[in-house]
């Protein structure tokens, strides 16, 4: 057994108490994966485990996250099959032989616990995490088409053998470490045990926008595989999500009848668009907050720091906005495509190019000026 833990000292001493009862007539092992927790959970599964040989405790300094934690646990572990189950009592252990069993007798190389079940269900969910969890299994159904009625299941049992086969392949830096496996050998035979999820009697959910973040990137990676940077495909979502923001907001300050305004400095682009500034501006800003807070989550600036940053983003927007408009009229000037396509269709490709070269300007200064790895305090 294999429960990753941070912040879950109230709860171990509970769950190692059901896990024993649920399996009191087979022989079994307790690894509590702990990430260094402030509250003390090590502390506490280090005191049980002095009187209970069969807890195992290990106590991570480094590479803190869920699916590394589970990891560490199975490379540790000695028997020939081996279970995960969350530390915060959400989860029925007493599903745990019938999950054993399935696997034993060959007829699965995965069993899940799952809510989605006949027999299942999530207990006292809020409309929101339901709707959050809904989301996440339909992607990952979609895109990676996996066995299971539910992909986000942290409950899961597997054989020896399965994780072996798997191990080396496994991306630690994963969310849910199920879809790595489900997810990266389709001939695995998996089935489903329904389960009913429990509440959360102590501590606090770690669902959160980084968690989401995570999970977006572990389907990428494993739907195009590692050749393509997950974060700078996230990057371009955000990017295309700009573009139409910024077109409903163009749109809509037109029809409000925002007013033009006329420099009288230059007639070739004179009157300004206010509807233009405002919708690019208002834009921007829409987009710096969802890259700081969410595509670059581990350099993301906090408090005050996100005011200068800002504007060194606005700045490098306006370098990149640039970059298109100079590539996209160098293409016009030599008419690169005009012979192959015609005038029309090759401004359209132009532009596309210019858009293009300008995303990929923009990802290197932002990466490397902007949001560059750095120590967070």
């Amino acid at each position: 057994m294999i429960t990753p833990t941070y912040n879950e000292a109230e709860n171990i001493p509970v769950l190692i108490e059901r896990i024993h009862a649920s399996l009191r007539d087979i022989t079994h092992e307790i690894i509590v994966a702990d990430d260094n927790s402030p509250d003390g959970t090590w502390r506490v599964a280090d005191e049980i485990a002095r009187s209970d040989p069969s807890v195992v405790v290990l106590r991570r300094f480094h590479d803190h996250g869920l699916s590394a934690a589970v990891l560490d646990g199975m490379a540790a572990a000695r028997g020939a099959y081996i279970a995960v189950i969350d530390a915060d009592l959400q989860h029925d252990e007493t599903k745990l032989p019938e999950m054993l069993t399935l696997a034993r007798d060959g007829h699965a190389d995965v069993v899940v616990g799952s809510r989605e079940m006949d027999d299942g269900g999530y207990g006292e969910w809020s409309t929101q995490r339901r709707f959050v969890s809904w989301t996440a299994s339909a992607i990952a159904k979609v895109f990676l088409k996996v066995p299971t009625s539910d992909p986000m299941s942290g409950f899961f049992l597997l054989s020896r053998d399965t994780y072996e086969a798997s191990a080396a392949d496994i991306n630690p830096k994963g969310f849910k470490i199920l879809l790595e496996f489900i997810g990266r050998n389709k001939n695995l035979r998996v089935v489903d045990v329904g389960y009913e999820f429990s509440n959360r009697e102590h501590g606090e959910t770690k669902l959160n926008r980084s968690v989401i973040r995570s999970y977006l990137l572990g389907v990428a990676e494993l739907r195009m595989g590692r050749s393509i940077n997950p974060v700078f495909l996230l990057y371009v979502l955000v990017g295309i999500l700009g573009v139409i923001v910024n077109s409903i907001l163009f749109t809509l300050f037109e029809a409000l009848g925002m007013p033009r305004i006329n420099t009288g400095v230059n007639d070739a682009i004179d009157p300004i668009y206010s509807s233009f500034l405002l919708s690019v501006s208002l834009t921007t800003l829409l987009l710096f907050a969802i890259n700081n807070e969410f595509t670059f989550w581990e350099q993301r600036f906090r408090g005050w720091a996100r005011v200068p940053a800002f504007f060194v983003y606005a700045l490098m927007t306006l370098v990149g906005t640039l970059v298109h408009i100079a590539v996209f009229s160098w293409l016009q000037e030599i008419g690169l495509l005009f012979n192959l396509i015609g005038e029309d269709a090759a401004r359209v490709v132009h532009n596309l190019i210019g858009a293009l070269v300008a995303l990929i300007v923009n990802w290197y200064l932002n990466t490397t000026y902007l949001w560059r790895r750095r120590q967070q305090s």
